[in-house]
């Protein structure tokens, strides 16, 4: 694990009952925000996908994906990394148009995840699609939906505060949005590394949209891992802010606009992915048979983290933890569910 310290002097503004409620509240409202600034419908999402449909999220393409059989069921079942591929099938399948996308409530497994006070192998995130026009694959489309996220965000904090008073003390997240690429970014921290980049510009602009991921840089290497397969490398991003209890960068959300079978070509190329041109979806993709979209995923348990003041993952959702961040969370008085 990286991280199993806490903030000097760190207490929880809220027990552990009032945390629970918190959530409780925050998941409603926040849906109902998010639902209604992008124009989404709430769907129902699988837990586990077919092996071989090629719907699974291969992340940064070295995890490995929990597998099991099911009684009579051929094929080997997966459980999701995320829903990237699954929600732009689920859009053509269920004949939403241009204007339109859904949204659902996503749990995942990520086995091989690296455990810290921000990640966990448990992951549950608002995953989102929407579908668009070929006119609107542009930086604009992403920005303004990004501005209409930050929005729900914002809406979201002001009710539970007022909701919960003791929560008044956190800074109030910044509605301003600052856009730039990783190119831009490394041009200005050449001597540091990507999460250093991020929390040395974070921590001057609260609320940041990071553009541009997956490809490599000047330096000749990508700012971060992406699959090549959903999102398009020039037209995507991360949505971080300012964790003013740990004092540090928090990435809330990964999203962007989708890759069409042009950029699709050259990123299965660029990655070394082209064995993956033969499967299902990839085939679609390639012959232009599925909508064009944007979507992305935020995560659940981190804007709980960030709304309710808390220093550690494990204090808004129930998962399991190795010895050094138990030991560290109890050292801190601190309540893991």
């Amino acid at each position: 694990m990286h991280n199993a310290a806490f903030p000097q002097g760190y207490v929880s503004l809220l027990t552990v009952y009032e945390t629970q409620k918190a959530i409780g509240l925050l998941k409603r409202m926040f849906e109902d925000a998010l639902s209604g600034a992008l124009c989404l419908r709430r769907v129902s999402a699988p837990l586990f996908v077919a092996a071989s449909s090629g719907l699974n999220d291969d992340l940064n393409g070295v995890e490995r994906p929990v597998s099991f059989e099911i009684s009579g069921v051929a094929d080997t079942a997966q459980v999701v990394h995320s829903l990237a591929k699954w929600k732009r099938m689920a859009l053509k399948r269920y004949q939403f148009q241009p204007g339109e996308g859904l949204y659902t409530d996503m749990n995942a497994i990520r086995r091989d995840e690296e455990l810290d006070s921000l990640h966990s192998a448990y992951v549950d995130q608002w995953d989102w699609e929407k579908v668009i026009t070929r006119e609107e694959r542009n930086l604009d489309t992403l920005k303004h939906t990004v501005q209409g996220i930050v929005g729900a965000l914002t809406d979201t904090q002001r009710f539970l505060r007022a909701a919960f008073p003791k929560l008044a003390v956190l800074p109030e997240l910044c509605s301003q949005v600052t856009f730039l690429t990783a190119q831009e970014l490394e041009d200005q921290f050449p001597g540091l590394s990507p999460k250093e980049r991020e929390n040395a510009f974070v921590r001057e602009h609260p609320t940041t949209f990071l553009m541009g991921i997956g490809g490599r840089l000047r330096s000749g290497q990508p700012h971060d891992g992406r699959a090549p397969d959903y999102d398009d490398w020039a037209l995507n991003g991360d949505l971080l802010v300012w964790d003013g209890v740990s004092q540090r960068a928090m990435e809330l959300s990964s999203m962007g606009i989708r890759v069409d079978p042009e950029s699709l070509d050259r990123q299965l190329t660029l990655a070394g992915c082209d064995s993956r041109r033969s499967l299902p979806f990839h085939r679609m993709l390639l012959n232009g048979e599925l909508p064009l979209t944007m979507g992305g995923g935020i995560g659940q348990s981190r804007v709980s983290m960030l709304l309710l003041g808390k220093a550690h993952i494990g204090e808004v959702q129930s998962s399991l933890w190795d010895e050094a961040n138990c030991k560290a969370a109890e050292a801190a008085g601190i309540t893991l569910l």
